[in-house]
């Protein structure tokens, strides 16, 4: 069996943390918790592992000579931990990528790969399902500064497509941030959700442009700002989609409930969605988000 723990990986439990260092057998570990002490981490099959794990926690008291149960690892298992685990990972991903101004451009597959194996720490400690994030469908991403980022490529599922993006002016690293959040919505709302979902099918000729009507509800109006950015083709198709939504069809995330979303979330939801690309945080920055502070 292949261990699914690695060099350097940070493991938490509920009264530590803990980072892999040297392998000593094929699924044993020896990492360092925070006071620098050592400790032996084993990655063995589920049964064998609930087994010990009880067995341990029976005799934890009884005698010295049994060796003890000493932290349990926290499981993230509850879908706003999840979520945030899987938030994370996304943006850590695109920092890479952005800071060589790369940009990934088809941020719709998420790749979150749950290994079946367990982890004992140190002797022999509680469950932990490993979850790795991996960034995936790399085949669309190009350099920033590429012919098809300046002449506005159409990139992505439509769904989770930038402003800039549908009007073809050009996008960069921006367009993916905005990805980000719609796939973030998604994650928030479960079920597969999509905030921007038409009441038009894919194939109908205004399918994109009740995708843009659907952003300007949420995140609009479309700034001023956007004249410097935009030939007047652009501007006025902006004007036409902020026209055609009636008072009553506006529905301003920010006034969303906290039933639905928490004030947390919508927050930093709120942060990246902005309409001009050139007011949205970087990956580096919502990184530093006070949200991500308990991950």
């Amino acid at each position: 069996m292949v261990s699914s723990l690695r060099l350097g990986q940070f493991l938490r439990g509920h009264n530590g943390a803990y980072t892999i260092g040297k392998q000593l057998q094929e699924t044993v570990w020896l990492a360092k918790i925070e006071s620098n002490q050592s400790v032996i981490v084993r990655s063995v099959h589920r049964f064998r592992l609930q087994n010990e794990r009880d067995v341990l926690k029976h005799f934890q008291y009884r005698t010295p000579f049994i060796r003890p149960l000493v932290d349990e690892l926290v499981e993230p298992s509850d879908p706003p931990a999840i979520i945030k685990y899987v938030a994370r990972g996304t943006l850590e991903a695109l920092k890479v990528l952005h800071e060589d101004n790369f940009v990934h451009t088809g941020l719709c597959n998420i790749n979150i790969d749950t290994k079946p194996d367990n982890v004992l720490l140190n002797h022999g400690q509680g469950k932990h399902t490993l979850f790795e994030v991996q960034l995936a469908d790399c085949g669309s991403t190009v350099p920033s500064d590429s012919a098809y980022a300046r002449d506005g490529d159409l990139i992505g599922a439509p769904i989770r497509r930038s402003p800039e993006a549908h009007f073809q002016n050009g996008w960069g690293t921006a367009t993916d941030i905005w990805s980000y959040g719609a796939l973030l919505v998604t994650l928030v709302y479960g079920d597969n959700f999509f905030l921007f979902k038409p009441d038009v099918p894919a194939d109908h000729d205004e399918y994109e442009l009740k995708i843009l009507q659907r952003q300007c509800e949420f995140f609009g109006p479309f700034p001023l700002t956007y004249r410097g950015i935009c030939p007047q083709e652009t501007l006025d198709m902006l004007a036409y989609i902020t026209q055609s939504i009636p008072p009553e069809k506006k529905k301003p995330f920010a006034r969303i409930s906290e039933k639905e979303v928490s004030k947390e979330d919508k927050e930093f939801i709120l942060k990246i969605m902005t309409l001009d690309p050139r007011d949205r945080p970087s990956a580096a920055e919502l990184l530093q988000d006070e949200c991500h502070d308990k991950l």
